[in-house]
């Protein structure tokens, strides 16, 4: 058994009319389309004249007269160089400053010890060491002294020439040191030369 059909499709008659109606609605409109309508002729009242316009010349207006204006000069031309210059001699070496040399410090005057002694106020002997009496120590040597002229105090003692024994000349040197001489009576430095014997010192 067929079962019935939901949908039915048109009449064929329906769509050739419809499809005849699309085709005379087409051919109206080109023919519409191909007509153009062809504009008047222009009328000549209406077409306006040419004007034709005159322009007069207007005068400038007067204007001052230009202000002289002071120009500068130009400058003077540049001299010309010459080409060649003449080669300035050179100038001798000067000689370099001589070295200042230092001041040379005045020399000292050294008294004896035969004019000293008689101004020494206070004058002990050195000693001679008990080691170097045991040993029979023996030798000749010279000592300076640097006296403080003013106050006539010994300042320095050293030996210009050892005696060949370091306590010998110490015991010298210490003994030396606590002179004390008058106040401007003696220079600046007395030399003292100075023998050791098996019996003592002397000077």
């Amino acid at each position: 058994m067929a079962k019935p059909l939901i949908y039915r499709p048109p009449p064929r008659w329906q769509l050739w009319t419809a499809f005849g109606g699309a085709l005379v609605i087409m051919s109206i409109s080109v023919v519409i389309a191909g007509i153009h309508p062809e504009p008047p002729p222009p009328v000549e009242s209406q077409i306006p004249e040419a004007v034709t316009a005159i322009l007069e010349a207007v005068p400038p207006p007067d204007l001052p007269p230009p202000e002289d204006i002071d120009i500068p000069p130009p400058p003077p031309p540049p001299e010309a160089q010459p080409e060649f210059r003449e080669e300035q001699p050179t100038p001798p070496p000067q000689p370099r400053p001589k070295a200042s040399r230092p001041p040379v410090a005045p020399i000292k005057r050294v008294g004896s010890m035969s004019s000293a002694r008689a101004q020494a106020l206070f004058g002990p002997k050195p000693e001679y060491p008990y080691e170097a009496r045991r040993q029979k120590k023996t030798g000749s040597g010279v000592c300076v002294l640097t006296v403080d002229v003013a106050s006539g105090n010994v300042t320095d003692v050293n030996m210009s020439q050892s005696t060949g024994t370091p306590s010998l000349d110490n015991a010298a040197t210490s003994a030396f040191k606590r002179w004390r001489f008058r106040p401007n009576s003696v220079p600046a430095q007395v030399r003292v030369p100075i023998t050791y014997t098996l019996t003592g010192a002397s000077y």
